[in-house]
């Protein structure tokens, strides 16, 4: 596990005990006592023993014996064999704010300092057992969260002890091997193509005055399949009307209350995607709002560039965005829908209309094409079914050209003349 350096002494107590690295004398005099190493060393049946030589006239070379030591054994050296489960992970956060998105290091630290701290926060790290994981399940359990939920903190526990592992500050993963109830995937139910055609004249509007401000931005989640933060990050420079064409280059989050905006979801995110004439006209209608907002606002317009932005030019918050949708939904008499279906409703639509699914994938900017399958494979009827009669088709079209051919053998066969003999 790890080790450590220290003095120590042969003094014996009053009562004929060694006094070992309590003798008082070694405060008070540097050359009292000798050097001595501790480090726990991992045995063949999965426990740890507690390997100590002492009798070393400096420090350094105890230090160097060591090392020797921990590189044999695969075990690492660290000063404070003390440390607990919070402070490693405050230590661990603070190392991942280098390398993690804002929004990602957000939500890790909300596990770490709300749910995992509160709960084994306090225990020794090097004592941190798979049972105490298991107890640690079972008591986000009984606080009610859910599946998915305690699925999330499993996993950002895990990523930090293996961490810790890779580093050789643990021997082993305490959280490697606990599970807890599977989540089970809900499949996406997005709006049909008539749900959403009422949805965006409903936002539309017969008259141009009853338009709503935001009508812009669903049209275009609809017509493209952006991500929200993506959307709202997105910037005029972006779009290129001619080429039919927008770049999709960074995405706004909310970090704890505060706008973030940072590098897409993935690399794949950040691609180009084709749009349509009636996303172009949404667009258009856009950019003419906004040059009324810029009148009205004159000097005290925030000119960000943004295609979907306040009234003033500010960022729109994620938030408003969610609450307007909702307020529209029920407005317009239709199921609940979250906005992210509004992406699975590109996707389904564009799987409807035979799109190949490498395309939609494309489309999506999903990192593999096996996601877009394992996400929107199941979705429609439509697909399935087309998908179905195509294999079938197939099949019967292979078939026809069998039995054909095997007529066709049997004819030949008939017309031919026994062989007579001599």
């Amino acid at each position: 596990m790890s080790g450590r350096v220290y003095r120590r002494c042969g003094c014996r107590t009053t009562e004929g005990k060694l006094a070992g690295a309590s003798c008082p004398t070694l405060t008070s005099n540097t050359k009292h006592g000798t050097w001595t190493f501790a480090v726990d060393v991992p045995t063949l049946d999965g426990r740890r023993k507690t390997m100590r030589r002492g009798g070393f006239v400096t420090k350094r070379a105890a230090q160097l014996e060591l090392n020797a030591v921990t590189q044999r054994t695969g075990t690492s050296v660290k000063n404070d064999d003390r440390e607990t489960v919070g402070a490693y992970l405050t230590g661990w956060l603070a190392d991942k704010k280098r390398t993690l998105k804002p929004s990602t290091h957000f939500g890790y630290s909300e596990y770490v300092t709300k749910r995992i701290i509160p709960a084994i926060g306090s225990k020794r790290l090097e004592k941190l057992r798979h049972e105490d994981v298991v107890a640690f399940i079972g008591l986000l359990e009984e606080q009610g969260r859910g599946p998915a939920t305690i699925s999330k903190i499993l996993a950002v526990l895990r990523s930090a002890l293996s961490d810790a592992v890779r580093t050789k500050r643990l021997t082993h993963n305490a959280a490697e091997h606990a599970r807890s109830t599977a989540v089970v995937r809900t499949e996406v139910s997005p709006w049909s193509v008539q749900e959403a055609v009422v949805f965006l004249d409903h936002v539309n509007g017969a008259p141009p005055w009853r338009v709503d401000p935001m009508s812009a931005i669903f049209e275009v989640i609809i017509g493209t399949g952006l991500r929200r933060g993506e959307a709202l990050a997105l910037e005029w420079d972006d779009v290129d009307f001619e080429a039919r064409e927008l770049r999709v280059r960074r995405t706004l989050s909310d970090v704890g209350g505060h706008l973030v905006v940072g590098a897409p979801k993935t690399r794949s995110s950040a691609a180009g995607v084709g749009l349509s004439s009636r996303t172009i006209a949404a667009l258009e209608r856009q950019r003419w709002r906004q040059q009324v907002d810029r009148v009205k606002w004159g000097a005290g317009y925030a000119d960000r560039g943004l295609v979907f932005a306040r009234e003033d030019g500010e960022y729109l918050r994620p938030e408003k965005v969610l609450h307007r949708f909702r307020d529209l939904t029920r407005d317009a008499g239709l199921p609940e829908c979250r906005l992210h279906d509004l992406r699975h409703l590109a996707a389904t639509l564009m799987l409807m209309n035979g799109v190949p699914l490498a395309l939609v994938s494309k489309t999506l900017r999903h990192s593999q094409v096996s996601i877009t399958a394992d996400l929107y494979g199941h979705l429609t009827p439509e697909a399935a079914h087309a998908a179905a009669d195509a294999l079938g088709t197939a099949l019967d079209v292979a078939d026809a050209e069998r039995s054909a051919e095997k007529q066709a053998r049997e004819r030949g066969a008939t017309t031919l003349r026994p062989h007579q003999p001599a």
